[in-house]
């Protein structure tokens, strides 16, 4: 796979795992190259605010496995959430509050609240700074930490995620 992570948590295995999980297209807007931005937007996040890196990292090759489509899926985010609890790497990898915080982080991913845990407000960010990829600029007051509302950190994820790597 092209443009892997270097990581200690996001293996050569665990993709390999992932692509398998995943039903829709590996190349689609909800696909790996998304997971990939939604990594780096929510590594550079938890840099900023000391969330949690381990959990922030897994939600993003997480939290979209089990979308049924591209468009309206109310369901995907509860089913990661589900699959993330089953899966014993999740479970090697992560303590029992780690796990617990990734499911909230993405059972709630779509539903647009901006109050919750530091490290799930974080996920979200990361998620949403990535909305340039289907035609929507991130808006600074529908993000959840002050560090991802900066308009600089706004424009650098919204360039990425419109394949304007900055």
């Amino acid at each position: 796979m092209e443009n892997e992570p270097n990581s200690e948590i996001i293996t050569p295995d665990l993709l390999r795992a992932l692509r398998l999980e995943y039903r829709m297209n590996w190349n689609g807007v909800h696909g790996y190259s998304h997971w990939v931005r939604v990594r780096e937007n929510g590594l550079r996040l938890a840099e900023l605010t000391g969330a949690n890196p381990r959990v922030v990292e897994l939600f993003a090759f997480l939290h979209d496995i089990c979308r049924e489509n591209d468009i309206i899926d109310p369901g995907h985010g509860q089913r990661a959430a589900d699959f993330a609890a089953r899966q014993p790497y999740v479970r090697e990898l992560l303590t029992e509050e780690e796990l617990r915080l990734l499911q909230l982080a993405c059972a709630g991913h779509t539903r647009g609240h901006i109050q919750a845990d530091l490290t799930v407000q974080v996920c979200w960010d990361a998620d949403r700074l990535d909305l340039g990829r289907i035609g929507i600029h991130p808006i600074a007051e529908r993000l959840c930490t002050e560090a991802a509302r900066q308009a600089d950190f706004i424009e650098w994820a919204y360039r990425r995620s419109l394949g304007q790597e900055a």
